[in-house]
């Protein structure tokens, strides 16, 4: 009773704050300029936008239960997706499952990310839920999360829902309040910073796979301006004006993760996204940095900053790495061999709690 009371509580709270490679990337580009249904002319079925596959509900690979669900709040319905591991950790049958809410790219389904990045099977490993909200194709055309409103920067827009179904799953399964972590790839990482940044009393860590800086862009076109060139002099003022909306911030640790030879969000998106991270954990210019290489010709380089002993920001740079999920699955769009981006979200995620 007292864990559906709290839940319910949460609940209140989130909803008053209210190579195919290049086919793909032109695929993307096209996305983020695409008008809402509404806006757009009406045009013979064989002109249609195009579409991502259609790909049913696939089995788990793992052994886990493999949920789908529907979100009917406000708006559009919103499906979802949970994996609930087959074999749960000690503590978890007392605390509670830990949980990652895992958010999409532009052209993909939850389904997709899902086999895509094969989370369920690391979690599976580590004990973990996994949440995969889809952003429904009546909202955007392509299923893009819209970080490039400013009204979802602000924590409106694309944030409500998926905060109001967060909230509809944890009334619903046991899961550990202090264990609850985000993260997405491209738009869907542009979503999972917002959402952090929202609250960060609910989220004890985030992580960022070829994301695009916060708090830049206003629209569709403003948001390619963003991905090729960054958020420019709106990189530091953006954090500013979230730090000023809350007078004490709890420490947000981050794991970043960006292929250098990303052609949709370029590099420069982490590099601001790294000033960005050390200004909202306060973290001095001169805290200790550790750097680790593996690999040499198409390896990666790992840069953990330290706060006392504790890393507080992990950025990972993947050599020969395009607009894809590290280590996935390279038969699926938008995923590709390389460092287990999977595996380096949950192992950093492992040792931070709200």
């Amino acid at each position: 009773m007292a864990r559906r009371n709290s839940a319910a509580r949460l609940l209140r709270t989130l909803i008053k704050a209210g190579n195919a490679q290049g086919r793909a990337t032109l695929k993307m580009v096209d996305s983020m300029l695409a008008l809402p249904k509404s806006s757009r002319r009406k045009r013979p079925a064989k002109a249609a936008a195009v579409k991502a596959p259609r790909v049913r509900t696939p089995a788990p690979v793992a052994p886990g239960r493999w949920l789908a669900g529907q979100y009917l709040g406000t708006g559009q319905p919103m499906r979802y997706w949970l994996y609930l591991p087959h074999a749960v950790p000690p503590d978890a049958v007392r605390d509670g499952l830990p949980l990652v809410l895992m958010l999409h790219g532009c052209q993909q389904t939850a389904t997709q990310f899902a086999q895509g990045t094969r989370m369920n099977l690391v979690a599976e490993k580590k004990g973990y839920a996994v949440l995969y909200p889809q952003q429904s194709s009546a909202t955007h055309p392509q299923r893009c999360w819209r970080w490039f409103e400013r009204a979802t920067q602000e924590g409106g827009g694309d944030v409500q829902p998926v905060a109001a179904l967060l909230a509809q799953v944890l009334a619903q399964h046991a899961i550990d309040r202090r264990r609850i972590y985000v993260c997405g790839i491209s738009a869907g990482a542009g979503l999972a910073n917002i959402m952090a940044l929202n609250y960060p009393d609910i989220f004890a860590a985030v992580g960022l796979h070829s994301g695009p800086v916060f708090g830049a862009g206003n629209g569709a076109v403003g948001a390619l301006g963003v991905m090729r060139r960054g958020g420019g002099l709106r990189t530091e003022p953006a954090i500013r004006e979230v730090l000023a909306r809350r007078s004490e911030f709890l420490l947000m640790p981050t794991i970043l993760i960006q292929g250098d030879a990303d052609t949709v969000v370029h590099a420069v998106n982490q590099q601001q996204l790294v000033e960005q991270s050390l200004l909202l954990n306060g973290i001095p210019a001169d805290a200790p940095v550790k750097v680790t290489r593996r690999g040499t010709r198409s390896g990666h380089e790992i840069r953990d900053y330290l706060v006392g002993k504790k890393v507080l920001l992990r950025v990972v740079r993947i050599d020969t790495l395009a607009h894809a999920w590290s280590g996935g699955d390279p038969g699926i769009a938008f995923h590709a061999k390389g460092p287990d981006a999977s595996r380096m979200m949950l192992e950093f995620f492992g040792r931070h709690r709200r």
